[in-house]
């Protein structure tokens, strides 16, 4: 039976971001199709845009072409063809996007009152054109500690999707779905939503504050709750790290039994294992963003550089330097795709 609400209708604008990435952009295409077959009439329109006109290459080499260049969506916000929304789609190597026309364009259609938003890593360009300042906002969790660091001003979470005001920003993955999923309850309520989620085969609609990251439990394969509660400490407290001893305060243990239960269920010394998160989450900096190495150091609880490198090559065979030579090399490296 078709739900019959009073009509209506938004125009959607998926503004395409080279190496965009294709999941989060075709759930939330696929979530709008959806709700506009089971609610009997085109509720949802929507159209692509790049900053050419030109057809945009995602992350997985495919290739989609467009309906409207940057200049073309400039005169519809003064027309007929004005949108309801405009939804950034990118994705790797995002932080190489510097665009200021863009940036221009995204502020005018906010001054306006049309709703902007971002899939995926999308934020980051939200930011650079400054909407995000003092914005509760979402990123994939990969991306969140260069962003974190680009942008102290805006209030970044690993949430799956944030609504603040017309801002509408999420991580990426199955989870602008559920930012769509949202959007659709806004506008008709529940019932068309689970009639949505039937036909997609989701067996629940997740709250926007849902962990992006599997569980440590899930994504570690540890059981211990101690070993658990440890690393957790670990991982909120990574430009300062704490001592051993603050840590088995926090546990109620012994650093013996500490030291035992890591080399147990980690199979190495809980410095060791403290060590390695830290050089984890310098590497993201190091290939998404471009503080300075010796920022690097100190965001990630190193002393000095020298200690830092020393310590990196250790783990990772190559230097700080060299890690950020390689991205370079790959961002600036041509595609040989065939055209289309």
């Amino acid at each position: 039976m078709t739900i019959k609400p009073p009509v209506k209708k938004r125009t959607l604008v998926f503004f395409l971001i080279p190496e965009f990435t294709l999941l989060p952009f075709s759930a939330a295409v696929e979530t709008l199709r959806i709700a506009n077959r089971m609610l009997g009439y085109k509720a949802y329109d929507w159209r692509l845009t790049s900053a050419d006109g030109q057809k945009v290459y995602s992350s997985s080499g495919i290739a989609l072409e467009v309906d409207s260049s940057l200049a073309d969506e400039r005169r519809n916000l003064s027309g007929e063809q004005r949108p309801s929304m405009v939804l950034i789609c990118s994705g790797i190597n995002v932080e190489s996007f510097n665009n200021k026309s863009v940036f221009a364009f995204l502020r005018e259609t906010y001054n306006r009152g049309v709703s902007v938003g971002s899939l995926c890593t999308g934020a980051h360009v939200l930011a650079q054109a400054g909407l995000l300042n003092g914005k509760r906002c979402a990123i994939h969790w990969e991306n969140l500690p260069g962003f974190a660091e680009a942008f102290p001003q805006a209030e970044v979470y690993a949430d799956l999707y944030e609504v603040d005001g017309n801002l509408y920003t999420c991580a990426g993955g199955t989870a602008s779905l559920d930012m769509m999923l949202n959007l659709i309850g806004q506008d008709f309520g529940e019932t068309l939503v689970n009639r949505v989620c039937e036909q997609q085969l989701t067996d629940r609609v997740r709250n926007p504050h849902d962990r992006q990251r599997l569980p440590l439990r899930a994504r570690l394969g540890v059981q211990n709750n101690k070993v658990l509660q440890i690393i957790e400490l670990m991982e909120s407290n990574l430009s300062e790290p704490l001592s051993l001893i603050d840590i088995a305060d926090s546990v109620d243990l012994s650093r013996r039994q500490i030291e035992r239960l890591f080399s147990q269920e980690m199979g190495r010394s809980p410095a060791r294992y403290y060590l390695e998160i830290r050089l984890d989450r310098a590497r993201h900096l190091l290939v998404q963003s471009s503080m300075p190495i010796v920022e690097v150091a100190v965001a990630c609880g190193f002393v000095s550089a020298s200690h830092f490198s020393k310590c990196y090559r250790e783990v990772y065979n190559r230097s700080p330097q060299q890690e950020r030579a390689e991205r370079k090399l790959v961002s600036n490296t041509p595609r040989t795709l065939v055209p289309a």
